[in-house]
């Protein structure tokens, strides 16, 4: 169905093409004023197209498939401004890497999931602080 679509948008183009470009007998435009009006008719075309072509390519990573993520980002940590600890979940191991400035360490794989306090694995815990978060931004916000 995606291939039908893309083939039909794809498939009139041409004739959008040929719509932009003047007719057979061409109306008489003298002066600046004549060719700035063509000007912006094929600038409003370029950016048109451009618009659409965006829009497609929206509604073509929409209908990929998710939740097939095997790599999850539990938890980082800040050790300086180019310093950071990551917690990576891959399967049911978690991976403690250390980045730095063009360098990836792996510093411990942890055989068993960290848990919070709570007894809830860390990477829910954290989910739910950041929407906590990200609402009282967007309720402060004018």
């Amino acid at each position: 169905m995606r291939a039908v679509f893309l083939a039909a948008v794809l498939g009139g183009l041409p004739l959008l093409a040929q719509a932009a470009e003047p007719a057979a007998a061409p109306v008489v435009s003298s002066g600046i004023g004549g060719q700035l009006v063509q000007l912006l008719l094929g600038l409003l075309l370029v950016i048109g197209l451009i618009f659409l072509l965006a829009w497609l390519m929206r509604r073509v990573q929409q209908m990929a498939p998710r939740g097939g993520q095997i790599i999850k980002i539990v938890a980082t940590q800040a050790l300086g401004p180019r310093d950071r600890l990551v917690l990576v979940e891959v399967g049911s191991e978690q991976v403690l890497l250390g980045l730095s400035a063009g360098r990836i360490t792996p510093l411990h794989v942890l055989a068993e999931p960290v848990v919070s306090a709570a007894g809830e694995p860390a990477s829910a815990d954290f989910a739910l602080q950041l929407a906590k978060l990200l609402g009282r931004e967007q309720k402060g916000k004018p």
